[in-house]
């Protein structure tokens, strides 16, 4: 397992940007694509603190789908992380970039990230948790 400083880091980066996301959410910030944004990277930094903690070989990328299919190697339960991976993968591109298809960020849309998000985090912190004790 890697050093578990490094762990922590990417642990807490991801809680920075879901407690950001959550912030902005709760003062009624009507910026909910920005906000889905910030959900899908916190998603992103629990994947990453997952692959870093087993040290699995990983192409650098922001795609939730393929972070998740590389966590599967060591940990196959995470399957149960493909709904909430799929619905937040298209916050990356969507919220940042122009795009030319129709996008809809309501205030809904920025709760089901946080809850899709909040199941990542609650996952991979458990599981990382048991392998340390």
């Amino acid at each position: 397992m890697a050093d578990p400083k490094i762990v922590n880091e990417w642990l807490d980066k991801a809680d920075e940007d879901f407690h950001f996301a959550t912030a902005n959410l709760k003062e009624g910030s009507n910026f909910y694509a920005q906000i889905c944004f910030h959900f899908q990277q916190a998603a992103e930094k629990y994947l990453k603190a997952f692959i870093v903690a087993h040290d699995l070989e990983f192409e650098k990328s922001h795609n939730l789908i393929y972070l998740l299919k590389v966590c599967k190697q060591k940990e196959p339960a995470l399957s149960s992380l493909n709904n909430e991976c799929e619905f937040l993968n298209t916050f990356y591109i969507e919220t940042r970039y122009p795009v030319h298809w129709p996008t809809d960020y309501t205030k809904e849309k920025a709760l089901q990230a946080k809850q899709s998000t909040q199941k990542i985090a609650e996952s991979i912190k458990n599981l990382l948790t048991k392998e340390t004790q």
